[in-house]
């Protein structure tokens, strides 16, 4: 609740500051503050080669039913590809700022298991995006390549994936700085997301955006968990993927689609109604994850 309530201000405060404002906070959480907030969770304790060997195939597996859940989608939505490209997107896509908050909702919350997934989570997640929009776009090889590889999201996760598996203990002068911009990411995020939130999306819920909004929301979590209790897995792993499966889409997602020319309007709107019924969902499938896990 006091994650929603700083989305509820940044709703309240839209007007107090300019579009261009907002878009530069944007910037600054994408560039600095979130890439401090996952370096520090991911490399602030030793990880075990195993765990990245055993995390790195499973959370792959959720974006990849993510994107081909999505694709079922293609018939109901806007003609052109680059712009049903924006919006396929928020099918496997994840708030990472939710995701970081909800965790500590956890009995068992392990901040370290949920970094290294979203480590692991982040190129591919940048590479299904940005290839989709590329294919729509024509862009050449290349250049998908290089926006890819210089995500910094991408760039901060590794890095402190590396540093957790060498085992190395970032110097002191280093981590204080960086653990002062990780603190300041999320509530940053949030308020964010409440300015730029279009509050009337729910009231355009068409088979389209449901289904897509369903496989992020509903159709992802429930496998994690068919999935676990298939093979009689429990733990703090398995209650940490079903939150990672249940987290609403990036609200970043937009920005991309409109960096490739995709209608970013459409997509705003799924990133708003994904945000705003997670607030329905996601709780259930933290409790789902308490009980059963």
């Amino acid at each position: 609740m006091p994650s929603f309530f700083l989305v509820g201000l940044g709703g309240l405060l839209r007007n107090r500051l300019s579009a261009n404002a907002w878009q530069g906070l944007d910037r600054l959480n994408f560039e600095i503050l979130f890439p401090a907030l996952l370096f520090v969770a991911a490399s602030s304790r030793p990880i075990a080669p195993a765990q990245v060997v055993t995390i790195a195939p499973l959370v792959w597996g959720i974006l990849l039913a993510g994107l081909l859940t999505g694709a079922l989608a293609r018939r109901f939505g806007p003609q052109r590809f680059l712009d049903f490209a924006g919006c396929w997107q928020t099918a496997w896509r994840f708030n990472t700022a939710l995701g970081f908050v909800a965790v500590h909702t956890l009995s068992r919350a392990d901040v370290g298991l949920l970094a290294v997934t979203v480590g692991m989570a982040v190129p591919v997640a940048n590479l299904f995006a940005v290839s989709a929009l590329s294919r729509g776009n024509a862009l050449g090889l290349r250049a998908t390549v290089v926006k890819v590889a210089l995500n910094p999201f991408l760039l901060a996760s590794v890095a402190g994936v590396i540093v957790g598996l060498s085992g190395w203990t970032v110097p002191a002068p280093v981590l204080a700085p960086l653990g002062m911009l990780a603190q300041a990411a999320i509530p940053v995020a949030l308020i964010s997301i409440g300015a730029t939130m279009n509050w009337g999306a729910l009231a355009r819920l068409d088979r389209f955006s449901a289904m897509l909004t369903g496989t992020k929301l509903i159709v992802l979590p429930a496998l994690v968990c068919a999935a676990a209790l298939a093979v009689g897995a429990s733990g703090p792993l398995v209650a940490v993927l079903v939150l990672f499966a249940a987290l609403p889409t990036a609200s970043a997602a937009h920005v991309l689609a409109a960096g490739f020319g995709a209608n970013r309007e459409l997509v705003a709107t799924l990133i708003a109604q994904s945000t705003l019924l997670s607030a329905a969902t996601l709780p259930v499938w933290i409790t789902v994850a308490e009980v059963l896990f």
